[in-house]
């Protein structure tokens, strides 16, 4: 079964989205909690302070969403290459 390179994008891109949008929202909400959680994540190798703003939204947003699209785009090329191999 090939992948849609385009529509795979597409979709990781939504996804990515939406994720951003939920963390976002947890980090208004639950600032602290965030913090723990983030840390946690990062081995608490970094003592950190989240905040969000509406430009750092915008632009965490985006980011992500290109991010996402490119990295769906290209696995989706690489996979429909090693099945046809």
């Amino acid at each position: 079964m090939k992948f849609n390179p385009i529509t795979l994008g597409i979709a990781s891109a939504i996804v990515a989205a939406v994720l951003w949008v939920v963390c976002s929202l947890l980090v208004v909400l639950l600032p602290e909690f965030m913090t723990h959680m983030t840390a946690g994540m990062m081995h608490d190798a970094v003592a950190m302070s989240l905040s969000m703003s509406w430009l750092g939204f915008i632009y965490g947003l985006i980011g992500w969403v290109i991010s996402a699209a490119i990295a769906a785009w290209l696995l989706a090329i690489i996979y429909n290459q090693l099945l046809a191999e």
